[in-house]
């Protein structure tokens, strides 16, 4: 797990900001941060943290700007393979996850991402998941919470995936709205840039396309694959 320090340049870079607007929120005391000599320094591991929360709280014109620079960068680098849909397999979507509490979710969702064979330790993944959650829900609204480690570690995982699973009915997991939540998606990343990006990719899914209400009328695997291919296409361009 990376404890790297960033400066304010590098650390606007990772996480898809302006320097002077990540510096504001630093002044402001909202991530950790240590100016020295008129220059700020950000620790990786809690920078990734920090961002990850502030990304999934966002109001949807901020993720959607935020997506679009993150979208820009995928084309100056010439990056073809930025869709998540592509991180989606039969073998980790489960439409009938049973728990019916939190604890219960993220036990039966980790095991269902250890079941696509990329993870490489299941306790410690089951250990992060309680760790995020404890620091703020992942629900974001619209039925979804998008379950991911309190600290990236891309360690975890031998290869990046994302496992979803449908709840039979809706669990209280501490949403914004206030509502149930069926729709669970687990992310495992071995790219820190990567993960933020993915985390984005799907808010805005989630968000700005009928993805939910296709989930919901989903009666198996293949239709959910679909269903995610073809809401993606929407932001294609």
């Amino acid at each position: 797990m990376s404890r790297e320090t960033l400066n304010l340049a590098q650390a606007a870079e990772h996480v898809h900001m302006t320097a002077n607007e990540l510096k504001h929120c630093a002044q402001r005391g909202e991530l950790e941060a240590v100016e020295r000599g008129g220059e700020w320094y950000f620790e990786h591991r809690a920078l990734d943290e920090w961002a990850q929360r502030s990304l999934l709280a966002a109001g949807q014109r901020t993720l959607a700007e935020r997506h679009r620079v993150m979208m820009d960068e995928h084309r100056r680098a010439d990056i073809s393979d930025w869709g998540v849909a592509r991180l989606f397999s039969a073998a980790t979507i489960d439409l009938a996850v049973a728990a019916k509490a939190k604890a219960g979710i993220l036990r039966d969702m980790t095991d269902l991402a250890d079941r696509g064979g990329q993870v490489n330790d299941a306790d410690a993944l089951f250990k992060e998941l309680v760790a995020r959650e404890e620091a703020a829900s992942t629900a974001i609204g619209e039925g979804v919470a998008l379950l991911h480690p309190r600290f990236h570690d891309p360690y975890l995982f031998s290869e990046s995936f994302i496992a979803y699973g449908r709840a039979e009915r809706p669990v209280f997991f501490g949403a914004p709205d206030g509502d149930g939540t069926r729709h669970f998606f687990l992310i495992g990343s071995t790219d820190h840039a990567a993960h933020l990006h993915i985390l984005a990719r799907l808010a805005m899914l989630a968000h700005g396309t009928d993805l939910v209400k296709r989930l919901e009328e989903a009666a198996d695997a293949d239709t959910v694959l679909a269903a995610i291919g073809e809401c993606e296409a929407e932001f294609s361009h």
